[in-house]
């Protein structure tokens, strides 16, 4: 990987610009402005802003609990933000995003079924596009595991591998691969390196380059910034999450931990006995 790729750095906020034109796959351009995302225990990311082009690799990092799964998730039309614009392909509306955003595997919202195989995902997959398409499109499937780079002849029981019996690191290919079926202008990749070997994390970040380098619009995130330099068009590091105040203590009765006050009075009850 060439390490002259990287192009921006910012904070919070990353522009790209450029990219593939006229690729293998139509990537669509996502703008968002002061993007922030309000939880229960206050804001789960705030005054995010980024631009991304057709042909860019973005790359989000940060510590756990910083908000970058939610930031892809608001990509993605799937979390509304509390604050800010967001528009993708110039479509604003959730549901309009959500017809050209693609996730790849989150594990906490499209976990895979682990008595599924390899196939039977894929079949799942492409279930909505009708039979029609899947007969004009018959090398669908696995043209979206060569884009993804994952080998169904590697895998130990080829497509017919469990969900359950593959890697991490296979497990995001097949999530990538299912994305690509849904014939997305954005992809959005979260853990991109979490619990995968560094040979194959470098591997995997060549991959995503790739369906860059073809046209695609690709956001993806990480922890550790390094890892993705050499692939990513642009970094965009979120801040370390604030810490949790202590909750506060319990109210008090007068006078209570005042061992001046409690003796004195110790001291007037006993001369009463007297």
């Amino acid at each position: 990987m060439d390490a002259g790729r990287t192009e921006d750095v910012a904070t919070p906020s990353a522009s790209v610009s450029g990219g593939a034109r006229g690729g293998v796959f139509r990537g669509v351009e996502v703008e968002a402005r002061e993007l922030g995302v309000r939880g229960g225990h206050g804001w789960v990311y705030r005054h995010v802003s980024l631009h991304a082009a057709p042909g860019t690799l973005t790359v989000v990092t940060g510590e756990a609990g910083s908000g970058r799964t939610s930031l892809l998730l608001t990509l993605a039309g799937r979390m509304k933000p509390a604050e800010g614009t967001l528009t993708v392909g110039g479509l604003a509306r959730p549901r309009g995003i959500r017809r050209i955003a693609a996730l790849g595997l989150f594990t906490e919202v499209n976990a895979f079924d682990d008595a599924l195989t390899v196939r039977e995902h894929l079949q799942e997959r492409l279930r909505p596009h009708g039979f029609l398409w899947r007969r004009r499109h018959p090398d669908a499937a696995r043209s979206a595991l060569a884009h993804a780079g994952l080998d169904p002849d590697a895998l130990a029981q080829g497509d017919r591998t469990l969900a359950r019996e593959l890697s991490r690191d296979q497990a995001v290919r097949l999530g990538v691969a299912l994305a690509l079926l849904d014939q997305p202008g954005l992809l959005l990749v979260d853990d991109a390196g979490t619990g995968i070997p560094a040979d194959r994390r470098r591997e995997l970040w060549d991959v995503l380059r790739g369906l860059a380098d073809q046209g695609l619009t690709v956001v993806a995130a990480c922890t550790d910034a390094e890892e993705a330099t050499g692939a990513a068009t642009a970094l965009l590091p979120l801040p370390a999450p604030a810490p949790t105040p202590p909750p506060p203590a319990p109210p008090q009765p007068p006078g209570a931990g005042d061992e001046t006050g409690s003796a004195r009075r110790d001291e007037a009850e006993t001369g009463a006995r007297r």
